[in-house]
C-alpha cells in the first residue's frame, strides 16, 4: 500500500513539474528573444537606410546615418540604449499577454462570489456530488481548490475513525496542498512587470545622458552657429530615450497593478472557499 502512495505522488510530483519546467523556459527565453528583436527593429527598421537622406553605406552595427526623414526614424539617432529599450517594451508586453491568458484561465467561468453560494447551497443541502459538479463547471483556482476539499470533505462523511475536528484539520490540510499549487502558478512572471517598471525609466534617462554628452562633445569640437543648431537636434533625439523608457515604465505599473488586483479577487476566493468547506462540515457532521 506504501509503494502505491509513493508512487501515486511520485506521478503528481512530475506532472506538476512539467508546466513549471515549460513557464521556466518561457520566463528564461522570451527576455532575450525580445532584447534581439528590439536590436532588429531599431537596426534594420528605423535605421534602414531608405529612411536617411545621407545614409551609412558601410553599415556594420550601428550605421552613422544622418538626416532622418521622419519623426518615428530619429528615434534611431537615440544610440544603443534604443534597441535596448524597445526590447523592454517588448518584454512587457509579452508578460502581459502571457499574464493575461493565465489569469484569465485562474478565474474560471462566472462570477467567483456566485460560484461559492451555489457550492454553499449545495452543502447546506448536503448534496456534495452537486457542489463537486459545480466545481467542473467554474473551471478556475478556486474550482480547483474547492474540488480538492470537497473530495476530502466526502471521504471524512464516511470516515469513522476520527472525530470532527480531525476531520475539518484534514479538509484544511487538503485545502492548503491545493492552495500551494495555484497561488505560484497566479504570481509568477510578475517580476519582470515590476522589475521593468523601475529600470525602463532609468534606462532612459541613462541614454539620454549619453545622447546629451555626445551633443555637447560635438558643440564643444566644432562651435558657431551650425554647433548649436546640431545641439539642439541632439537633445531632442535623446530625448527620445527617455520618452520610450516612461512609456514602458507606464505600462508595466499599471498591468501589474491590474494583475495584483485580479490576483487578490482570486486569492480571496480561495480563501472563502476553505473557509466555506470548513465551516459546513462542522455545522453538518458534528
Amino acid at each position: 500500500m506504501a509503494e502505491i502512495k509513493s508512487t501515486a505522488t511520485a506521478s503528481a510530483s512530475k506532472k506538476a513539474a512539467q508546466p513549471q519546467q515549460s513557464g521556466n523556459l518561457v520566463a528564461t527565453l522570451a527576455p532575450i528573444l525580445c532584447i534581439l528583436a528590439g536590436y532588429v527593429i531599431w537596426r534594420f527598421v528605423l535605421g534602414n537606410g531608405s529612411n536617411f537622406t545621407n545614409p551609412d553605406p558601410n553599415g556594420g552595427f550601428w550605421p552613422s546615418h544622418k538626416g532622418p526623414k521622419g519623426t518615428f526614424t530619429k528615434m534611431y539617432e537615440g544610440g544603443i540604449v534604443v534597441p535596448v529599450l524597445i526590447g523592454s517594451l517588448l518584454i512587457v508586453l509579452t508578460f502581459v499577454i502571457e499574464r493575461l491568458m493565465t489569469i484569465k484561465k485562474a478565474a474560471g467561468n462566472g462570477n467567483i462570489a456566485e460560484f461559492i453560494r451555489k457550492v454553499q447551497f449545495q452543502l447546506a443541502n448536503k448534496e456534495v456530488d452537486k457542489a463537486i459538479a459545480e466545481c467542473d463547471k467554474q473551471k478556475g483556482s478556486v474550482g480547483n481548490v474547492m474540488k480538492s476539499g470537497l473530495t476530502k470533505y466526502k471521504e471524512m462523511i464516511t470516515n469513522t475513525e476520527l472525530d470532527t475536528d480531525q476531520k475539518v484539520l484534514n479538509i484544511q490540510k487538503e485545502i492548503e496542498e491545493a492552495t500551494a499549487l495555484e497561488l505560484p502558478m497566479l504570481e509568477k512572471n510578475l517580476v519582470f512587470l515590476s522589475t521593468i517598471a523601475s529600470v525602463a525609466t532609468l534606462l532612459g534617462l541613462f541614454g539620454t545622458v549619453l545622447g546629451m554628452i555626445r551633443s555637447f562633445s560635438k558643440l564643444g569640437e566644432e562651435g558657431g552657429g551650425e554647433a548649436a543648431r546640431e545641439l539642439s537636434q541632439g537633445i531632442s533625439e535623446a530625448l527620445y530615450n527617455t520618452a520610450l523608457g516612461i512609456g514602458t515604465s507606464a505600462i508595466a505599473i499599471i498591468m501589474y497593478n491590474v494583475f495584483t488586483t485580479r490576483i487578490d479577487g482570486i486569492t480571496y476566493g480561495i480563501d472563502e472557499s476553505g473557509f466555506t468547506l470548513t465551516q459546513s462540515f462542522a455545522a453538518n457532521y458534528k
